[in-house]
């Protein structure tokens, strides 16, 4: 089986230049774009040592199996990314923060949250292997090069994977509308693994039950609850903001 794989739009190829020049086979661009963003995408491109091939739309929609690809496509080896919990967890440097997601199905909604969880510093994103979505073309271009940075780890057993991390000493704190406690009341400050379900029907029965807590956004609108990603982006940066805010009154 190969190793290769395709990803389009500017910025999923662009981090991947920048991330990781050498895996980068051969880069496709549209030949009738001749902007500025265009033009410095090909010098970059050629800077970085990267084979730089033109051809028309038709092709690079055939190469990326979409027409959304912004004129750019490129295809890449695969990385080497941690495939199990345990890999993870050796990994880890400094305080863990973990995002799992409990059904999200959605492409779009999977590349939003992996582009929110790089942003947070997330050590890993976790997912079920029944009833998710797997990382594929959408989701990089989606998530704007976070795929590429944000291990996505896909297991068997959702309840027992939240175990085991329990066992790592990490709080285990789930999302629902119900909950009593806001997340701006819980004391973050500490190995955390957040874990939302998916927008419309939450976290399901068992996966609620096995977490430590449970915590709500406060919501002072009409609308019941916010589009997952947009949820997990609220929930990881208190997450920073609570660690930054305690690293500080250390140093002072």
């Amino acid at each position: 089986m190969s190793s290769n794989k395709t990803l389009f739009g500017f910025h999923a190829v662009s981090v991947r230049l920048k991330t990781h020049p050498e895996s980068v086979i051969e880069i496709h661009v549209d030949a009738t774009r001749r902007d500025q963003r265009m033009r410095q995408f090909i010098a970059r491109s050629r800077d970085a040592g990267a084979k730089v091939i033109e051809g028309n739309d038709e092709q690079l929609a055939k190469i990326a199996g979409t027409t959304r690809h912004q004129g750019v496509v490129a295809r890449v080896q695969a990385l080497l990314m941690p495939h199990s919990l345990d890999d993870v967890m050796e990994d880890i440097k400094g305080m863990p923060l973990l995002l799992i997601l409990d059904g999200v199905t959605d492409p779009h909604n999977l590349g939003a949250c992996l582009r929110v969880a790089d942003g947070a510093g997330v050590h890993a994103v976790v997912a079920p292997k029944d009833n998710a979505v797997g990382l594929n073309a959408t989701v990089a271009k989606v998530a704007s090069g976070a795929a590429e940075t944000v291990p996505y780890v896909m297991v068997t057993n959702l309840a027992r994977s939240l175990k085991e991390l329990k066992e790592f000493d990490i709080l285990v704190v789930g999302t629902s509308d119900q909950a009593e406690q806001s997340i701006y009341e819980l004391d973050l400050n500490r190995p955390v693994a957040l874990v939302l379900g998916s927008e419309g029907d939450g976290l399901r029965q068992l996966t609620a039950k096995t977490c430590d807590v449970l915590v709500r956004i406060p919501m002072q609108g009409a609308v019941e609850s916010l589009n997952v990603s947009v949820a997990a982006g609220v929930c990881l940066f208190e997450v920073l903001r609570q660690r930054q805010a305690a690293q500080k009154k250390t140093v002072s």
